[in-house]
């Protein structure tokens, strides 16, 4: 299954925020990566401005291209703002639900514990990162991986944050994608109308 395996840091000086997890280049070198990152930047044309978002975007879920553009064309003929539903959609995503119930410290951390058969929706195993999870369905830790240092780790360092469309039952292990998430409510720094402009060219 094919994922981003190239420098983290490289990603985050590009857009200038922490995308794929924290990163101390951000502090040691704030500015762009390669040899003219350092010199004036130019003023960026609208196509790049929005390829930009689009990147990002990808980035941020763990996503590719291919997927990218299928999830796009799911959002566009779903009823509503298609933006909205882009990005409602990559929240969907099982590894994205894991790492946002705090089970993984990271989205690349949860795509492992997934693809590792650790983790089940609705009592059953499932090893697919892009399984789009529905709503009211469980997500839980496999009853044999409940000890797995990985996990017992990322809990007892959950944050106190707590997302409105999930709900965690701390004594099972397990969450409910409880519905889609607002707009307001996903705390990802996208502009998606930037990415529904330039897949509309």
């Amino acid at each position: 299954m094919a994922r981003y395996t190239g420098p983290k840091s490289k990603i985050a000086r590009r857009f200038n925020e922490p995308i794929l997890g924290a990163s101390k280049a951000l502090q040691k070198k704030a500015y762009p990566p390669g040899q003219h990152g350092r010199g004036k930047r130019r003023k960026q044309s609208e196509y790049a401005v929005q390829l930009g978002e689009k990147q990002k975007a990808k980035y941020t879920y763990g996503v590719l291209e291919r997927q990218f553009a299928n999830l796009f064309d799911k959002a566009a003929r779903k009823h509503g703002v298609t933006g909205e539903n882009l990005l409602r959609f990559l929240e969907a995503r099982l590894d994205n639900v894991v790492y946002r119930l705090g089970i993984a410290p990271t989205r690349r951390a949860a795509r492992q514990l997934v693809l590792h058969k650790h983790i089940v929706v609705g009592g059953e195993v499932v090893n697919v990162p892009s399984y789009s999870v529905k709503p009211g369905q469980v997500i839980g830790v496999r009853e044999k991986s409940k000890s797995l240092e990985a996990i017992t780790t990322s809990l007892s360092a959950r944050s106190a944050k707590k997302f409105p469309w999930l709900e965690w039952n701390s004594a099972e292990l397990s969450g409910t994608f409880v519905s889609y998430p607002d707009r307001d409510a996903i705390p990802e720094n996208i502009q998606e109308q930037l990415i529904v402009e330039l897949y509309s060219k």
